[in-house]
């Protein structure tokens, strides 16, 4: 049997200066009590390439102007710190699911943005048009999981050197939005990524090993990290491989993030 050759994530191609003047997200007085630091701009690729490699996010809200966030406690997975519990260890052994990487990013944005209640009305479609032409540039990147041809969970979010900056996930399989996040963790630390920005911190991701760090720290850790070549492997490999292995990082990268 011959084996696939390694397929990699393309590598994010050139992009003119954004056009807009973004305050720095760590200097005292920008952000707001709701951890808000700049109202307006656009979503071209070069304003959100530039916000991202500078800690920052948009969030709409209603019908306003574009909100950009930069929070405080920063919500972050070392890879080191992830947490695989006996039960998504199993699924992982057995439900004979495999794992890809950009193979069809827009199912993955499409199914973030369908969940039930309100979870994702504020992936709107002009926030989908712009990840996809993000993705287009080498860099928005999804994460898929398959049960044979059937996408049953997955990921996606901006690749800023060594940072995985996640935006949304979503399962139609118990434990599949686990395992995307796992198969997003190892293959990071296989490219020599660095850490995956979850944004927020919620009791879910808790649970798997998301931290809060200071604002300071992690707009510190982004400026030494963003200019790294990480290129992610895209192959469709099985999720099995994970159940019982270890994220080991360079022990200088791992100390970083204490």
């Amino acid at each position: 049997m011959v084996e696939e050759p390694i397929r990699r994530s393309k590598r994010p191609q050139p992009l003119p200066e954004s056009e807009w003047g973004f305050p720095d997200p760590g200097a005292p007085g920008v952000a707001g009590p709701d951890d808000c630091v700049a109202v307006g701009a656009d979503l071209e690729a070069s304003t959100l390439a530039h916000s991202y490699r500078n800690g920052m996010f948009p969030w709409p809200h209603g019908r306003g102007p574009l909100p950009w966030f930069s929070p405080n406690p920063r919500g972050v997975l070392p890879p080191e710190r992830l947490v695989v519990a006996k039960s998504l260890r199993q699924t992982l052994r057995r439900s004979g699911w495999t794992g890809t990487v950009d193979a069809d990013f827009d199912s993955v944005i499409d199914a973030c943005s369908h969940r039930p209640g309100r979870e994702g009305t504020w992936i709107t479609p002009a926030m989908k048009k712009a990840y996809r032409r993000l993705h287009a540039l080498g860099f928005a990147h999804s994460v898929e999981v398959w049960d044979e041809t059937e996408l049953v969970g997955g990921l996606y979010g901006v690749l800023v050197g060594g940072v995985f900056t996640g935006e949304s996930m979503f399962h139609r399989r118990t434990d599949a939005s686990k395992v995307a996040l796992v198969e997003l963790t190892h293959r990071l630390v296989e490219a020599r990524g660095s850490l995956v920005d979850v944004q927020l911190v919620t009791d879910h991701l808790a649970s798997l090993g998301v931290i809060g760090i200071s604002r300071p720290l992690f707009l510190q850790l982004l400026h030494e990290l963003r200019d790294d070549d990480v290129r992610l492997i895209c192959n469709r490999l099985p999720v099995a491989r994970l159940a019982g292995a270890k994220v080991t990082m360079d022990p200088g990268r791992a100390d970083a993030h204490s």
